[in-house]
This record gives C-alpha cells, sequence and structure tokens, in this order.
C-alpha cells in the first residue's frame, strides 16, 4: 500500500522537492540523472506518462528495486493531480495504478506485499547459491549494472557474477571525456566489488536515445539506424583507444572480459581484438581479457556461428534485437506493448544464435528479458547459459530456475516457436508452466521446489 503521490517537477534546474515516506513519484520523462537524484530518496515506487519498458530509467529504476510503470499517458499527470485519497495503489507485476482504491483492495494488496516480502527473504537465503534447474542444468545468474557502486550491490544479491557493466553511464552527464585513469578507477572498483567473478563490460554504446553533449555526432533522419556502438569507432578512434587501454589496465585481467555493442559482422569484432592485441603488447601485459560481442541486430543473430568462432562468449541484447526484428522503437510508449521478446520471430532469433555458438562459446542474455521470470525460462530452455539481470532480481531469478525443469520445456519450444505472435506464446507458455505446477512463477516459494 502506497501512501502518497507527488508530482515531480519537470524543471531540471530545480532542486529535487524531499519526499515524503513512502511517495510515488508521478513524472512526463525523468532523465537516467533525475532517476538517480530521485532514488535517493527511496520512493516506494515510480509512474511516468512516456518511455518504454526497456528505456534507460526503467532499467535504472528496477536496478535499484523501485518498482516503476512507464508509458502511462498524457492523462496520468491531471488524473494525479486530482487524486484525494491518502493512498494509492501501484501495481508493478500486472501494470496497474489504483487512484482511488477501496478498503478491500488495499487489504488484498497487504496480503500481497506481505507474501512478497516473505518470498523475497526466502530467495535472498539462498542467493548465493547456485542456480541448478531440476534437470541438473547450473545457469549463471549476473547482474547489469552502471558502474562501481552497483557492483557492490550486485555482489550483495547474490549474482554469479556482472554480466553488463553500461560503462557510457560514465561518459553521460559531463562536459567531457573521463580520462583513462577516471575510467580505470572505476572499472577496476567494478571487479574488486565482484571479488573474483566474471564481470563483463560492454565498450561506449552511445547513438539513437544516448547522446553525448561534447561528441557532435551528424544529425540523421533515424539515429537507430545510424552511427552507434561499433559503428562510433570509425570516427572516434581516441574514444575507443582510450578505453581499452584503461580497461587493460585493470588487475587481474582474467576476470575482465570486454565485450563489443551492436555488432553486425565479425571483421567489426577481429579488428577490435587486433587493436586489443596491439595495445596489451605495447603495455607489456602477458595476459588477455576475453573478448565478446553483443547480439542486438538480426545480422549478427543469422550469422552467430562466424561471430561465435572470433568470440570469446556472446550476449544478446534483448532489448534492441526486439526493436530491430519487429521495427519498433524501444523509446515508443505507444508501441511498448506490442514491442514484445515473446514474438516468434524474436525467439527464432535467439535460437538461431544459441544454435550458430554452439561448439564454439557460451551464450547470454543480458537484456531486460533475462528479468522477467517467465522469460528467463524459456531463455535457458532455449539453451542460454547465462541471465544477466538487475541487481534486485537475482534472487527471484535464481529461485525460479530452480524450480524449471529446462528439458520438459525445451520439448515444447516446436509448438512455441510456431504460433504467430506474442499474445499466443505468453499464453501458451503460462498453460505449460500451470501444468508444470509453476502457475505463477513470481510466487512460487523454495518450498514449492
Amino acid at each position: 500500500m502506497l501512501p502518497v503521490m507527488v508530482e515531480l517537477s519537470d524543471d531540471q534546474q530545480a532542486a529535487l522537492p524531499e519526499l515524503p515516506k513512502g511517495a510515488v513519484v508521478v513524472a512526463d520523462e525523468l532523465t537516467p540523472s533525475e532517476l538517480v537524484a530521485v532514488a535517493t530518496q527511496h520512493p516506494a515506487g515510480l509512474c511516468l506518462a512516456g518511455g518504454g519498458t526497456t528505456s534507460h530509467v526503467a532499467i535504472l529504476a528496477r536496478a535499484r528495486g523501485i518498482p516503476c510503470l512507464v508509458a502511462m499517458g498524457a492523462s496520468l499527470i491531471d488524473a494525479a493531480n486530482s487524486a484525494t485519497n491518502e493512498s494509492v495503489i501501484l501495481d508493478a507485476e500486472n501494470g496497474r495504478l489504483a487512484l482511488s482504491p477501496s478498503a478491500t483492495q488495499r487489504a488484498e494488496v497487504a496480503e500481497r506485499i506481505d507474501a512478497r516480502r516473505y518470498e523475497a527473504e526466502q530467495a535472498q537465503a539462498l542467493a548465493h547459491e547456485p542456480a541448478i534447474t531440476l534437470d541438473g542444468r547450473e545457469i549463471e545468474v549476473c547482474a547489469n549494472i552502471g558502474g562501481a557502486e552497483e557492483a557492490r550491490l550486485a555482489a550483495d544479491s547474490g549474482a554469479d557474477g556482472v554480466g553488463l557493466l553500461r560503462s557510457e553511464f560514465l561518459f553521460l552527464e559531463r562536459d567531457s571525456a573521463p580520462s583513462e585513469a577516471t575510467q580505470r578507477d572505476e572499472y577496476q572498483a567494478a571487479v574488486k566489488a565482484l571479488d573474483g567473478k566474471p564481470v563483463i563490460i560492454r565498450t561506449l554504446d552511445i547513438g539513437a536515445d544516448k547522446q553525448l553533449p561534447y561528441l557532435r555526432l551528424p544529425s540523421v533522419p533515424n539515429p537507430a539506424l545510424g552511427v552507434r556502438g561499433a559503428r562510433l569507432w570509425a570516427s572516434q578512434p581516441e574514444l575507443l583507444e582510450t578505453q581499452l587501454r584503461a580497461l587493460l589496465g585493470v588487475t587481474p585481467l582474467e576476470t575482465l572480459h570486454i565485450m563489443l555493442p551492436m555488432v553486425t559482422e565479425v571483421g567489426e569484432l577481429r579488428e577490435v581484438r587486433k587493436r586489443l592485441e596491439t595495445l596489451a603488447s605495447e603495455m607489456g601485459l602477458d595476459a588477455r581479457p576475453r573478448l565478446g560481442a553483443m547480439i542486438e541486430v538480426p545480422s549478427a543473430a543469422l550469422c552467430a556461428r562466424s561471430l561465435a568462432v572470433e568470440a570469446d562468449f556472446l550476449s544478446i541484447g534483448t532489448n534492441d534485437l526486439t526493436q530491430y526484428t519487429l521495427a519498433m522503437d524501444r523509446e515508443d510508449p505507444a508501441l511498448t506493448a506490442r514491442a514484445d521478446v515473446l514474438h516468434p520471430a524474436v525467439l527464432r532469433l535467439i535460437q538461431a544464435t544459441v544454435d550458430g555458438a554452439k561448439g564454439h562459446c557460451p551464450v547470454g542474455v543480458c537484456g531486460a528479458a533475462a528479468g522477467d521470470e517467465r522469460v528467463a525460462l524459456l531463455l535457458v530452455a532455449l539453451g542460454v547459459d547465462e541471465l544477466s539481470v538487475e541487481p534486485a532480481r537475482v534472487p527471484a531469478v535464481k529461485a525460479a530456475l530452480r524450480c524449471l525443469n529446462a528439458a520438459a520445456l525445451a520439448d515444447e519450444l516446436p509448438a512455441l516457436l510456431a504460433l504467430d505472435d506474442a499474445t499466443a506464446v505468453r499464453q501458451h507458455l503460462s498453460a505449460w508452466l500451470a501444468k508444470a505446477n509453476q502457475t505463477d512463477i513470481t510466487t512460487t516459494t523454495l518450498e514449492r521446489c
């Protein structure tokens, strides 16, 4: 039960008002830096008129365990301003906001909160143990983070490592690019926090919805299809050079993995490996970090075999893979409900990636889909070796995996992949899970496993 709702000012220069305890923050939009500022006051929840479920503000909110609803429409602000009740209900699991809940609804929600709290405590008790499915597969559950501070959250949550450190957050909200020393210190702190567990750091991924004020990129009609990710390096080689040197300065290098974003062909991976080798030799290093590629575009998924031969690992970015496969902007609120990773076309590309990498390198998933416990089970059935989720989701995802017979669900894949759309896949998957005594994964308790 959430007792107060507060509207956040759209004025980015205004100081953030002090939030009452248990406040639900309402806003049209928030920037990543504004979300971080809001998070320091520990709100009970967040509701945005715009954005999408895979927008960067939504990702940051999930990382901090803040219930968040997005793409709620322009009427949200007016409805919030006209609300007179002292309490509201934000149901992030079902995507609902009740501004005038009845006494019965408040009692039901209080009961659900108590149940969730108990389940979270049970999951956290085993969070540092491995996630082994009922049929004996051990799945790594790692964390997606934005920097060293979240690395400590990941370690506390029981993460088996870091599956994605978004290094671009070190470059954002600055007047100039961070120095080699600044970058190295941040990466080193993350590696230290994980105490020997693997840490995957993604090289600078900007463009589209993420822009740097000090880097003037040409204005193009469709930035999502323009110069971003790996494509940036041809025009901005000094950015990559500095970042690679900073990464190579981290110790021990054996635990550091470097991941390249927006790879479309194997030549991009080879070029960076060549540059990495040259720099390591110049620095007199004996060890080398592992080098992997993100699968975010259909071409990479369809050419996964050639990439897997060159790469040390592959990681599927389901947010962008869904966006590019379905031609639906991940930031467009009007398309949020339809941009679904469970669309059969997206699932087939994930399967193609796993099949192409088989016998060559492991495949992980670092997109938002990995943190959805139902979808996570399907990803494991498809053959994924590692899931990387927001730190707050690690215990629950591990608990869900321990209740999964992955081989049995894998037998259901032909039927699932033959369906027409994401809605049909979700219905079929839910029915299968219900039959397998996993009716509601989000309320599965350890005793049932």
